[in-house]
């Protein structure tokens, strides 16, 4: 491997694993552990196909929910296919090679002899299986700050084609304060991960010194809105 994978927590992915093991089981590819089985060798490694098969569904959640914050305007049918271009094998691929994954796999000698590094779908079920293994080692809120630091420039992309901005649920929820309390909200930051080009941060909402709704974006202004909508929906439901 061109990097050690202690180099990839702390460079790349700006998470560190309190289990390893998942890190290596996200880049090894079915080949590498086939050929070792193959050649008798003792093999305790296992491929990544089982974190394949959960990070499709982590990152489908986390876009989701992302997509129906930030635009919140758009429609089922525009939002299913947004997602759907965000998810896709070419997006998922893009964002693998941003972060030199194909760099990092454990490929079999048949897979590095036919460019296996290259691959579009190894580096798309790569990526997937890393974001379940952060979701399995740390949660989903762990999981959340680094797909949104992966997809970050997709989504603010998205963002601006839709206009899609951060005053929507704030302004709700000012609104709302203002004629309840007879005050403004505050946004305070309670957490900031990441590399300093890829920073996700998590913002709470404070309303008269009570904590109220969280949020998590690439930008304080992405995690605001995300923490408004959170209150919005809480103190609704308590109404």
């Amino acid at each position: 491997m061109a990097r050690s994978l202690t180099d990839v927590t702390q460079q790349v992915i700006g998470y560190r694993f309190h289990q390893p093991k998942l890190l290596e089981e996200a880049l090894t590819h079915k080949s590498y552990v086939n050929e070792s089985k193959s050649a008798g060798r003792e093999q305790s490694s296992q491929d990544n196909e089982r974190l394949e098969f959960l990070g499709d569904a982590v990152l489908s959640l986390i876009i989701s929910e992302h997509l129906a914050t930030t635009c919140p305007g758009s429609t089922e049918g525009e939002l299913s296919k947004l997602k759907a271009r965000l998810v896709s094998e070419a997006s998922l691929a893009t964002a693998a090679r941003a972060l030199e994954l194909g760099g990092l796999l454990r490929l079999g000698r048949g897979e590095e002899l036919t460019q296996g590094r290259e691959k579009s779908s190894l580096l798309a079920n790569a990526l997937e299986a890393l974001i379940a293994a952060v979701y399995v080692d740390g949660g989903l809120e762990e999981a959340r700050a680094f797909t949104l630091r992966v997809f970050g420039e997709d989504l603010e992309k998205v963002q601006e084609v839709n206009g899609a901005g951060g005053g929507d649920h704030k302004t709700q929820l000012q609104e709302w304060c203002q004629k309840r309390f007879e005050t403004l909200p505050q946004y305070v930051v309670t957490r900031e991960s990441g590399p300093d080009h890829r920073k996700t941060f998590e913002i709470q909402v404070v309303i008269k010194g009570e904590a109220f709704g969280t949020g998590a974006g690439r930008t304080k202004k992405e995690a605001e809105q995300m923490a408004a909508r959170q209150t919005l929906e809480q103190v609704r439901r308590e109404e």
